[in-house]
């Protein structure tokens, strides 16, 4: 590989793991630069090299959130697991069909979530704590599995619809949705890694540079969002969803025939 290719996809890595640390949304920088930097391999063997870079970042942000912030053990641990067996049955989905339906569908998604969270001004401020016990938990497990399938399938944005999916549904800060968030991420880029290894997917001479620079990113966005907080990561979070509305769209429009 062309040392200058290899160096772009590390310093996408790295951005990606600094953006994923804070709000998610990682793979929305570094999947869009791996596909256009490598055009010659199946889109599954791309992601499937990508995941082990994304693993790598979620795990240093999470070691530097858990020095912080409490994660509820119980209900992560459930929705680790089941987040882990979408994800792989996402990735085998991936390796049978195209994924280009969803992005419109996406599109609808992301505009609403702007506007909500530009226009809801302690939207993610605050801990909700209204939400009973039962609700609670049918919620977190509709949720790690949408979300674990997702990753699986299409990937990209998987950490920003996590944060968001604890924050809206589940009554959590910012700052602890992104915590327990990265826990759950483990384990989708988990399920996802297992299934492409098992299919041969993953091309370890990307692979492991471009994991050592997102897991840096990650390590450095993590202790910026923790020093910053809820007020930052909010902030950071509305940016990294309009920018990928601008990006969407684009490729809406330039693969739509009129």
């Amino acid at each position: 590989m062309e040392t200058q290719l290899l160096i772009l996809l590390c310093a996408a890595a790295f951005f990606a793991g600094f953006v994923d640390a804070i709000v998610g949304g990682g793979g929305l920088i570094q999947t869009p630069i791996a596909l256009l930097a490598l055009p010659h391999l199946a889109v599954s063997t791309v992601i499937g090299s990508l995941k082990i870079p994304s693993f790598s970042g979620t795990f240093f942000a999470a070691k530097q959130y858990l020095k912080k912030t409490t994660i509820d053990w119980k209900l992560i641990s459930i929705m680790a697991l089941v987040a882990f067996t979408t994800a792989f049955i996402g990735s085998q989905l991936l390796t049978l069909v195209s994924n280009n339906f969803m992005k419109p569908l996406l599109l609808v998604v992301l505009v609403c979530i702007a506007i909500y969270t530009f226009t809801k001004k302690d939207f993610g401020t605050h801990q909700v704590k209204t939400i009973s016990p039962r609700k609670k938990w049918h919620l977190a497990l509709l949720m790690s599995s949408a979300i674990g399938f997702y990753d699986g399938f299409i990937g990209p944005g998987t950490g920003s619809f996590l944060v968001l999916g604890f924050v809206t549904l589940l009554g959590f800060d910012f700052l602890h949705a992104s915590a327990n968030a990265k826990m759950v991420n483990l384990a989708t880029n988990f399920g996802s890694i297992c299934l492409f290894i098992l299919k041969g997917k993953i091309i370890w001479a990307i692979a492991i540079p471009m994991a050592i620079c997102n897991a840096i990113g990650g390590w450095v966005g993590a202790k910026l969002a923790i020093k910053k907080g809820n007020a930052f990561i909010r902030v950071f979070f509305l940016i990294v969803i309009i920018g990928t509305l601008i990006r969407f769209g684009c490729e809406i429009v330039q693969t739509t025939k009129f």
